[in-house]
């Protein structure tokens, strides 16, 4: 964090802001420390829900579980939101037998809660309690109540919600990536449900976007450079790959190469003995900003994807730009 001004460190400011980021990075240390089998149990209920996590708060708490809710579905565990006092008026009708519910609520007493929580019982739903409070209500009438521990708030009155709704924060978080971790959920699942911006196109994979089939720019080694020189200039893609025998890449032949061997004999020439030796090639299971890094750092605009030594497609620089990958 840098302004134009220069940093005073005994400015009041500073000293505050220091305060409540010192006292808020305590609290979760003390979290890390506090998490036991406890946690466990919880992600097991959450692991078999069949329906979705519905996480529940009020005031700030409320906020919290928004975030939650949202990390979660991004991560692989479908979750949503409900306020609890619209939840009274309606909204219970979004919660199913399937479902599982995250309530938070730091003293445990939240009174915006109770019909939330007593539609779980009745009707059989897990209910799981992040609080500060143990022997709360809420805590009490959880299937598993996720206890904060005793810490400080930032808050200089002792008022405000800040290093308990941290700390909820950072346990939401801690859960989400622990039943990530659980399901397996990989870079490509992200993908899927992040298709936007420019983190949904660096996930983007070269099998996405390489050209393949009769596409392929293609020759056999022996092939004379006559005939080579009509399938370069067909194909369109500045070169062509030289492939042996049994069909693998060996060598490929660009504009540069047709530069460096100019000569009366060239149109007579084998492909092979133009050709460059050992191209750099990609997988198709790699990210496409891989392969664009790769093309940047060689200063060439096309690689061959390859797989088991044999080429079964071609992606170009221009593929990349076009979806966004840089």
């Amino acid at each position: 964090m840098k302004t134009k001004a220069t940093a005073n460190p005994a400015h009041p400011d500073l000293a505050s802001a220091a305060r409540v980021l010192t006292l808020e990075a305590e609290g979760i240390r003390a979290l890390a420390d506090a998490c036991d089998e406890t946690l466990i149990a919880a992600l097991d209920i959450l692991e078999q829900v069949t329906g979705r996590v519905v996480v529940t708060g009020m005031g700030k708490s409320g906020h919290v579980a928004r975030k939650i809710a949202a990390t979660m579905a991004s991560v692989g565990t479908p979750a949503l939101h409900v306020h609890p006092g619209e939840a009274s008026h309606g909204d219970l009708g979004m919660v199913t037998r399937g479902d599982a519910i995250l309530a938070l609520s730091y003293s445990g007493e939240t009174e915006e809660l109770a019909d939330l929580v007593a539609f779980t019982r009745r009707y059989d739903i897990p209910l799981i309690a992040i609080t500060g409070k143990p022997n709360s209500t809420l805590a009490q009438a959880a299937d598993v109540a996720l206890t904060l521990p005793a810490a400080a708030e930032a808050c200089p009155l002792g008022l405000a919600p800040t290093t308990s709704t941290t700390m909820m924060l950072a346990l939401g978080d801690a859960v989400a990536v622990a039943l990530l971790e659980r399901k397996g959920f990989s870079s490509d699942d992200f993908q899927v449900l992040h298709p936007g911006g420019r983190l949904g196109k660096s996930l983007t994979r070269v099998r996405e976007l390489m050209h393949e089939g009769n596409a392929l720019p293609l020759v056999a080694g022996p092939l004379e450079m006559a005939e080579v020189l009509i399938i370069m200039t067909a194909k369109g893609f500045g070169c062509v790959g030289v492939t042996d025998e049994g069909g693998n890449l060996i060598g490929v032949i660009t504009d540069g190469d047709l530069r460096r061997n100019m000569s009366p004999q060239l149109l007579s020439r084998a492909a092979a003995e133009v050709m460059t030796a050992a191209p750099k090639t990609i997988r198709p299971e790699a990210l496409a900003a891989e392969a664009l890094g790769h093309m940047s750092a060689s200063s060439i605009t096309s690689l061959f994807v390859v797989a088991d030594a044999k080429p079964i497609g071609i992606v170009r620089m221009h593929d990349c730009l076009r979806v966004g990958v840089a």
